[in-house]
């Protein structure tokens, strides 16, 4: 069984089967559990705060701050690290699972009509927050294009997947887990993010940023391990990252979005070979 004592990680008894030979042994493998993100607000009236469970998503245990305040910046729920007066775990001992359950409190000024959001969410791990419907609604939220007045050279765009790699230090070790990684435009890694989910990753990623006041991220350059989906490029305009690169192939929806904010995609950046999907002027080949 889980060796439970790891919060990200877990240790799995495993069969390893050949063409010649099995043996039993110990596997490494990345830990996947819900986790509720709860907001709450100030009640003027009743003088106490009011409690709104928003969404639960399956993810990697870890960063979780971080990612409940990169989701909430995907909703445009929040803008800036002030829209947040704290996040804590749940305080409640009626809770069995309160390292599950983050709490994000929201400051007085902030506008929050849960009934305009994706109420009561249940998002799993692959695929995010399915049906959001069109860039129309993005355009709701996303008020202006990323700025990033820079060239890529060949050379240091085909060097990121490695370095993005060499970072994920839990997918070394199980090999099941997506990545998410913010560049400068030398190529320098600046920040990157695990998560069972893909979503979760970039999520991690922008709440990092936004609770170090560090947003918009302009003229940097985004890589994701997986696809690049419609979702994906979107919490990248939102971010205001004007770059990015997947490792695997973008949708025809996402291509779209980043043509409509002028954001350069990059698809199958693998070695020494990629597509430029849209904004080709920032490439250098």
């Amino acid at each position: 069984m889980l060796d439970e004592r790891a919060a990200n990680t877990g240790e799995l008894s495993i069969t390893e089967v050949s063409k010649r030979s099995s043996r039993k042994r110990f596997d490494t493998i990345a830990t996947e559990e819900p986790l509720e993100i709860r907001v709450l607000k100030y009640n003027n009236a009743d003088h106490d705060w009011t409690r709104y469970s928003l969404a639960v998503t399956m993810r990697t245990p870890g960063s979780d701050f971080e990612l409940a305040a990169g989701f909430l910046f995907s909703e445009g729920v929040v803008r800036s690290k002030s829209d947040i007066v704290k996040i804590s775990y749940c305080a409640d001992p009626r809770e069995k699972q309160q390292y599950n359950i983050v709490n994000v409190y929201l400051a007085d000024e902030v506008s929050f009509e849960p009934s305009k959001l994706s109420r009561h969410i249940y998002t799993s791990s692959s695929c995010g927050i399915c049906g959001k419907g069109s860039i129309d609604q993005v355009k709701a939220v996303c008020w202006s294009k990323p700025v990033g007045d820079f060239k890529v050279t060949f050379d240091k765009l085909s060097s990121l997947s490695a370095k993005l790699a060499a970072s994920q230090s839990m997918f070394n070790r199980t090999g099941g887990l997506h990545a998410s990684g913010l560049f400068d435009i030398d190529a320098r890694l600046l920040s990157s993010r695990e998560d069972v989910g893909r979503h979760n990753a970039l999520d991690k990623l922008v709440g990092s940023l936004l609770l170090k006041d560090r947003l918009p991220a302009s003229g940097t350059i985004l890589l994701v391990s997986g696809r690049a989906s419609f979702e994906l490029v979107q919490k990248a305009a939102l971010a205001g990252m004007p770059f990015m690169a997947a490792v695997g192939a973008p949708s025809n929806l996402a291509v779209s979005l980043a043509e409509e904010y002028g954001i350069t995609l990059v698809g199958f950046l693998r070695g020494e070979r990629f597509n430029v999907y849209s904004s080709i002027e920032r490439v250098e080949f």
